[in-house]
């Protein structure tokens, strides 16, 4: 939370003209947490400083701490979002938490309002290779979507029926960005990359056979890859590629507004 004393100075600085508002701004960037009993601090001011406000990662907490996280972020976020949230813990949260909405298709639990518009111009197209996949790339897509940001989804393409992805070419044509989620030998991302005038994510999974090594093959594969502008996050990342698009979005949208 913020130490009330160093608030108070600030804004006695501002209102002095010792500190310019811009200045403040700043500071107050780095001002707020807020303990939760002794296992939590919750960082308000995230969102201030990287657009993005913090999400709980739910394996390693009980129901009960998850719980008391999420009443404590209400109070000062329009959406409070957990991942990795199985439907067994969620079971245990709806009991806890008011208005809980639940994506098992994503593993994601959040409060937010219905439903949530666009806040930015612009459109995550988000393609997996296989229904196997689907777990990360809907965690990508309802990270997108609770962040603000429009989705359009393309599933079960892979490079085994090449035909599937020509097919529904438009969805490449027409994105800002492409998050592309694959596992085997992950080589959707590079195919995708070279029919694409965008950024594109590859996110790998551990979706595979016993050589896939859990994911590490397809990273390698999309760390390879011949074509250019593919960025690559962790194995099965779907959230942490949401917010990289979600950032490249938000940057163009900064610049265009700075250049208006």
């Amino acid at each position: 939370m913020i130490q009330p004393e160093a608030l108070r100075s600030l804004l006695e600085s501002v209102a002095a003209g010792e500190v310019n508002p811009a200045v403040a701004l700043e500071k107050l960037k780095h001002f707020a947490y807020e303990p939760v009993g002794e296992f939590a601090r919750i960082d308000h001011h995230r969102t201030l400083r990287t657009g993005f406000p913090e999400v709980i990662w739910g394996p390693g907490k009980t129901p009960d701490q998850i719980a008391q996280i999420m009443e404590a972020m209400r109070l000062r976020a329009p959406v409070v979002m957990a991942t990795r949230i199985e439907p067994a813990v969620y079971a245990q949260l709806e009991e806890k938490v008011a208005g809980l909405q639940y994506y098992p298709s994503a593993r994601i639990c959040a409060i937010a309002p219905a439903p949530i518009e666009p806040q930015y111009p612009g459109t995550i197209s988000i393609l997996s290779a296989g229904t196997a996949d689907l777990l990360v790339a809907e965690e990508a897509a309802v990270t997108a979507e609770l962040s603000g940001f429009r989705v359009q989804r393309l599933w079960d393409v892979g490079v085994a029926g090449i035909h599937r992805l020509l097919d529904n070419r438009h969805v490449i044509t027409q994105a800002s960005v492409l998050i592309v989620v694959a596992g085997m030998e992950g080589a959707l991302p590079s195919v995708v990359a070279g029919l694409a005038d965008c950024p594109v994510i590859a996110v790998p999974t551990s979706v595979g056979y016993g050589a896939s090594f859990g994911g590490l093959a397809p990273l390698l594969t999309m760390l390879n890859s011949c074509a250019a502008g593919v960025g690559v996050v962790n194995i099965d990342n779907g959230f942490g590629a949401a917010v990289l698009a979600g950032q490249i979005l938000r940057t163009a949208d900064k610049l265009r507004l700075s250049e208006g």
